[in-house]
């Protein structure tokens, strides 16, 4: 529980930066009170020059970098929930990149030896100076020896002094600031701060555990190893940690330049495509995907594949959410808004008391316009952003998941075209959509649905003699339940732990038997 008054000094010292930025004045002030109309206008008075000529995005990482590394972890989590804070401001904090020092490589080492319970040198055969730092970890290049001899470069991860207690003490803060605008600002209750302010904590627990990123790479790496584009760094599972994490070095270029990576000769065009398609397939085909591809976390290798390193964020996708996601492009691309439209009443993401109808006209508002572009300026992250606003508006829950891949499709995209200015999004995209429909809602996928019908009934089938068991105790025994009621003695309970089966075969033949009695009753209600 945070301090009332060191609370009260975290919340002045927020609501100042955040107007002298000019966060505050960049807001919109559409349904604010005539108070919060007066405290918006004072707030842009406190707003720097600088801060006024600057976009909104720039404002928010500015503001959050000068609070302290906890906020700009703040923002990046907020910019995975843009059902909390809006889709345009999620975008907007998703660029956030951490702006902090490294720490002495002194103090890594001690930290390395702490974790592993070895010595450094018994570890690494060399272990150098940090190459990268963020707000939880920075990351040195180390080297070390194969058990056949060879000497191979590394990466090792390893998360900063103290900042777990930095982030819980900075928590309580947050905490204690949500609590206050809950009391005192009736309308952010929409936004459930408290509640944010929970996740928060979880979600920061989780990536301060450097062996879950480990675990992400590596299935990540069993799902792609076909793959022949797109890679992932393998991880070294003896000199990881709960406070390290040592992989796989890479030998490439940072695709967040540009120009380097095309004076070493690699083809620009082919990169954008190699980028986008790995992603989809991640998403469609795998169902998870690298939740934070922006070019500082990918490389161009050698031989021209895209790696891509840091899985501290990932997304999962169901499959009912690829298959919704699949359609609802291919409806796009077919201009057929009415189905789009069920899909999205069939899935329950939007109000049953809601009008397909209506729904579609809208659809076919964000569709029509873009029919009229050439196909190298649509967007499918664009598409996207628009649908999640019309939903909106039809009152559609934003799906998290859905979200998540939307912002990660709009960095994806804004990487292609950097490479690529005329990038075609709908011809990248084809070959992966178009595979992964004919492999769900094709020819193969009506006898897989099928076979999986055959062996449920099957497994149903199989048994029937035991329902056909209890249903005849059952049915010999009700006549005394019906007289005298269930009595469960110490004897009865230990002959059903020892029948186990039989106790579920009653329970479905219980299950049956009501549902028939339920059956009989309405027969005899609408003819008797």
């Amino acid at each position: 529980m945070a301090n009332p008054i060191t609370g009260t000094v975290a919340l002045l010292r927020a609501l100042y930066i955040l107007a002298r930025e000019g966060v505050v004045s960049a807001l919109p002030t559409e349904g604010l009170p005539p108070l919060g109309l007066l405290a918006h206008r004072a707030a842009g008075l406190f707003a720097s020059r600088s801060a006024k000529r600057s976009a909104r995005s720039e404002r928010l990482s500015a503001a959050l970098n000068r609070l302290g590394p906890s906020y700009v972890k703040l923002g990046q989590f907020l910019a995975t929930r843009p059902d909390i804070v809006g889709t345009g401001i999620a975008l907007e904090l998703g660029m956030l990149q951490d702006k902090v020092p490294p720490f002495p490589r002194e103090r890594a080492i001690q930290d390395i030896e702490a974790t592993l319970g070895r010595r450094i040198d018994d570890l690494f055969v060399e272990f150098g100076e940090v190459v990268g730092a963020a707000s939880i970890a920075q990351v040195h290049r180390a080297v070390v020896r194969t058990a056949e001899g060879e000497l191979k470069p590394v990466a090792v991860k390893v998360i900063r002094p103290g900042v777990r207690q930095r982030f819980r003490r900075e928590l309580e803060a947050f905490a204690f600031i949500a609590r206050a605008l809950e009391r005192l600002v009736p309308a952010s209750r929409r936004l459930r701060p408290v509640a944010v302010v929970e996740t928060l904590a979880q979600s920061t627990r989780i990536e301060m555990d450097l062996r879950l990123e480990a675990a992400a790479s590596s299935e990540m790496a069993d799902n792609i190893r076909d793959d022949e584009d797109f890679r992932v760094p393998h991880v070294d599972w003896e000199r990881t940690g709960r406070d390290v994490l040592s992989m796989e070095w890479v030998d490439g270029l940072k695709m967040n330049d540009v120009a380097a990576v095309a004076a070493a000769g690699h083809d620009l065009d082919a990169l954008a495509v190699k980028v986008v398609q790995g992603f989809l397939r991640h998403a469609m085909r795998d169902g998870f995907f690298h939740a934070d591809m922006h070019p500082g976390n990918l490389f161009v290798a050698p031989d021209g594949a895209v790696v891509a390193v840091d899985l501290g964020i990932v997304g999962r996708l169901s499959s009912d959410s690829r298959r919704f996601l699949a359609e609802i492009l291919y409806g796009f691309i077919q201009r057929d808004y009415r189905r789009v439209a069920e899909l999205h009443f069939e899935a329950g993401y939007v109000p049953r008391g809601k009008d397909v109808a209506s729904f579609a006209q809208a659809l076919r508002a964000i569709g029509e316009p873009i029919h009229g572009q050439p196909a190298e300026t649509i967007s499918m992250a664009h598409l996207l952003t628009l649908l999640f606003e019309v939903t909106e508006l039809f009152e559609m829950r934003a799906r998290p998941e859905l979200v998540l891949l939307q912002k990660t499709m709009v960095v994806v995209e804004g990487v292609a075209r950097s490479y690529d200015p005329r990038f075609n999004m709908w011809r990248a995209a084809e070959p992966v959509v178009s595979s992964y429909i004919y492999g769900e809602l094709g020819p193969r996928a009506k006898l897989r649905d099928a076979r999986e019908g055959l062996d449920a009934l099957g497994r149903i089938a199989r048994r029937l003699p035991e329902l056909a068991v209890g249903i005849e105790v059952f049915t010999k025994n009700m006549p005394e339940l019906i007289e005298n009621g269930i009595h469960i003695n110490d004897d009865d309970l230990m002959e059903l732990a020892k029948e186990g089966r039989t106790a579920i075969a009653i329970g479905h033949a219980a299950q049956i038997i009501g549902a028939l009695s339920l059956a009989v009753i309405a027969w005899q209600l609408t003819f008797g």
